[in-house]
């Protein structure tokens, strides 16, 4: 019995597994995966594993003096990554989304201490577009359509607000697609609205302005109609001017003919 429980005990001294972690970066930032330990032995070796089939990245020996890269698949951390001599902490720079996955970490040494990283790299979001959603005006109608949206996101959560009240959402999981959200308001509404997108780590926002997406019809047609009336004054004082002149030419020539046939008859 006391054999069993002396293996017992260095079977778990020897194989510490500790719960993995998660980390969230954004695309183009770096991120340091860290150990639970203070310091690296001097005969500890640092293995660095990622992917499902776990493939070698990184390793580091303080006792030889080794700190090597591998860079075999196919250069996805190609001049991206570094190993901390001191504590065995990876940093990835310049990050991707080729990135994104599980990190494993094992310290070979007095103890086998094991570690998972779970990593997400989230693309930077772009501005959303509000837009009309009419084809054209309407005086009938009370309200003003419009319609928020996006293009090519993934993960991510666009949202209508009322100043800080949520009005209506939509999601997206893993496929990059485009995200669009309707609102409707009134024409003279005076409060604050904007669209957001936003994902676990960042956000973007673009604020509406309804004086410069909604007219109603009567208000583009006081300008056409003033427009055309214009035209049409124009059109008739011409007409006016021009009849005017006919009958003054027609009035001097019938007071020179008469004139004329006055002469003939003195002589």
């Amino acid at each position: 019995m006391f054999h069993v429980f002396v293996l017992i005990c260095l079977c778990w001294c020897r194989m510490s597994d500790v719960s993995g972690e998660s980390v969230s970066v954004m695309e183009g930032d770096y991120i340091t995966l860290q150990p639970d330990v203070t310091k690296i032995r001097e005969d500890d070796d640092v293995l660095w594993k990622f992917g499902s089939e776990n493939s070698l990245i990184a390793e580091m020996n303080r006792a030889v003096g080794i700190c090597s890269i591998n860079d075999s698949l196919d250069g996805t951390f190609r001049d991206r990554l570094k190993v901390d001599i001191q504590t065995g902490s990876l940093t990835i720079t310049n990050i991707t989304t080729q990135h994104a996955g599980v990190y494993q970490l094992e310290i070979h040494g007095l103890n086998l201490l094991s570690k998972t990283f779970s990593v997400f790299v989230y693309a930077r979001l772009p501005v959303p577009v509000i837009s009309s959603n009419s084809s054209q005006c309407s005086s009938s109608l009370s309200s003003c359509s419009l319609l928020c949206s996006v293009v090519n996101v993934s993960n991510v959560t666009l949202s209508w607000y009322k100043g800080n009240s949520l009005l209506s959402s939509i999601s997206v999981s893993d496929l990059s697609i485009s995200l669009s959200l309707p609102l409707d308001v009134e024409y003279q509404d005076k409060n604050t609205y904007s669209c957001v997108i936003n994902n676990p780590i960042n956000n973007q926002t673009k604020h509406l302005d309804i004086s410069e997406l909604c007219h109603k019809c009567e208000e583009i047609n006081i300008y056409c109609c003033g427009f055309t009336e214009a035209v049409i004054r124009l059109v008739l004082s011409a007409l006016v001017g021009a009849a005017a002149v006919a009958v003054l030419v027609y009035d001097i020539r019938s007071t020179r003919g008469g004139d004329k046939k006055q002469i003939t008859h003195v002589l």
